[in-house]
Order: C-alpha cells, then structure tokens, then sequence
C-alpha cells in the first residue's frame, strides 16, 4: 500500500498564519493610531508577501495530487493500467483563478522584490502548464478510461506531466526558499512594531509563539529529504521553547494569558521533544519510527495557526 506523506516543507505548507497588520487596534483602544511610514511600509510588504502565500497555499493541491499519483504508479515505466492501487488515481484541483490574479497584480506593486517576483512568473506560468495535464488525468482514472484503451491515454499524459511536474517543482522549491526568508525578515519587523505600540502584549504573544513555531516546521522532514539536520532542529525547538515560556511570565502578570492557544502551544512542544528523542534514536531519519510523530505535528501545528488567527481577531 502507499506510504503515508510527510510534510513537505512548511510552506507547505505555506500553512503560515497570516501576517497581522501592524496599524491593526490595539486591545482597549478607541481608535486606531494613524500608521508611520515605517509601518505603512510594513503594510505594503505584508499585503504582497499575503498575496504569494495564499498562491502558494492553495497550489500545494497540485503537489498532493503528483504525488497520490507518485505513491501508485511505477515513474520510470508509467501506468499499465494493472496497477494494484490505480483507484487511488490523482486528487482533483482547487480554482485558482483569483489567487492568481492577485499574484500577478501584486508583482507589479511595491515594494519591489526583483528575485521573488520573477520566481512568481515562472511558477505561475509552470502552474498553467501542469495544472491542466493534472485535471485531464484526474479525470482519465477517476473514469477508468483505461480499461478501454489499455492505458494508452494515461501513458501519453504521463510523458507529458512527467517534465511538467519537474519544471513546477523545481520552481517550487526556489520559491519556498526565497519567500522564507523573506518572510522572516516581515516577522521580525512586524513583532517589533507590536512591541513598540503595545509592549509584549497578548498579539505580541500569539505572534511570537507563531513565528518561532514556523521556524520548527521549516525543518521538519519531507519526501525528499526524509533525514533532519538535528542541530539546526535543535536550535529551533530551544527557541520556540523560550517563547512558550515568554507566554507563561506573561500569565504571571496578566491571568487571562494568551486566549486560545495556551495549551496547543505547550502540548505541541511536549510532542515536539518526544520526536526529537525518536529522530535521536534514527540518526535524524523520520523514517525509522518517527514519521506518525511527523504527521502528528504536521496536523496540531495546522491547528494552532487557525486558533492563533481567531486569538489576532478577537483582538480588534
């Protein structure tokens, strides 16, 4: 049977909870403060870095459906149409229509990110060419088209979405990285703008839990790279940790605490170091015992980011 999936990257995730607008208001406020330049700034790298990441969100669907279809059939060869598991065929796609054009109108706008942007082009323009040999396909098994033609159609799409699959991936995976560190580069800003109007206050809370929790998920295992680099794990779950307890002085001063996701947060690193320990035990190898673990987090850490969105909201 097909192996279970891990995560593939927290982009993949791109599961990222989204970037709280810094002229947001504050907790009690009447009004909200007319925003700096600084943090109009902000705002505007915020809203285009939104832009891409929900692109990127909502087409991770096609890297789920490649690789349904990667766990049943022979890649090399392609479909036979005897496959053991060809019922299992592709996952339909999400419309992106809207996501798209919002991508497309945010590359034009500031500020101006020359590498990223262009990344942007490519990945759409790769997303166009291998959306629709995916829904062709989807559509081929989901019909079981193959029992007439004896999987003529399903070995021609496959010579087709083989190469298409690589170009978006490859594409993929330059854009992940590029948008995480610039994306941690919005964080911090964005944190430090709370704290200096609001102090270390319960959105300042929520959102440091969050960022250093997305820097876990960034090195948590994938299909490709199935092996941890433990150190760099280490040192990210040591930071996240130090938020967590940020959190728990603030609960000292303050006895409502942080609303929401107090406890996802803890229990989330309690589970952390019991992975840690499994990935100890395999030589950093998710495969060697620790891949439920991974799915585990995978799924709780999806969690926190929508209560951590419903903690931002009950704060306007």
């Amino acid at each position: 049977m097909p192996v279970s999936m891990f995560l593939r990257s927290a982009a993949f995730a791109f599961a990222l909870l989204a970037l709280t607008p810094a002229g947001a208001l504050a907790q009690g406020a009447a009004t909200p403060a007319a925003p700096t330049a600084d943090e109009a700034g902000l705002q505007t790298a915020i809203a285009k870095s939104n832009a891409y990441t929900a692109l990127m969100n909502r087409t991770l669907r096609a890297i789920q459906s490649w690789e349904r279809y990667a766990s049943w059939v022979d890649m090399k060869k392609g479909p036979t149409g005897k496959e053991r598991y060809i019922d299992y065929g592709l996952y339909s796609l999400y419309d992106v229509t809207g996501e798209i054009k919002r991508a497309e109108e945010a590359v034009t706008r500031a500020p101006a990110l020359p590498e990223i942007d262009q990344t942007i082009r490519r990945y759409i323009r790769a997303y166009q060419e291998f959306a629709p040999l995916i829904t062709r396909a989807e559509r081929y098994y989901e019909r079981k088209d193959y029992r007439d033609d004896n999987a003529t159609e399903g070995r021609n799409l496959h010579m087709l979405m083989v190469p298409a699959a690589k170009t978006f991936l490859d594409e993929r995976a330059t854009l992940d990285a590029q948008m995480r560190v610039y994306k941690k580069g919005l964080d911090q800003r964005e944190l430090a703008a709370v704290e200096q109007r609001e102090g270390r206050s319960v959105r300042w809370q929520v959102r440091n839990v969050m960022i250093n929790a997305r820097v876990v998920m960034d090195l948590m295992p994938s299909n490709e790279k199935p092996i941890v680099d433990l150190k760099a794990f280490d040192a990210a779950v040591a930071d996240y940790a130090g938020a967590v307890r940020e959190m728990d002085r603030f609960k000292e001063t303050e006895p409502k605490g942080v609303p929401f996701i107090e406890s996802q947060a803890s229990s989330w690193l309690g589970r952390l170091r019991d992975f840690r320990d499994k990935l100890g035990r395999g030589k950093g190898d998710v495969r060697r015992g620790a891949a439920n673990d991974a799915n585990w987090l995978v799924s709780s850490y999806n969690t926190m980011v929508s209560l951590s969105e419903t903690a931002i909201r009950t704060l306007r």
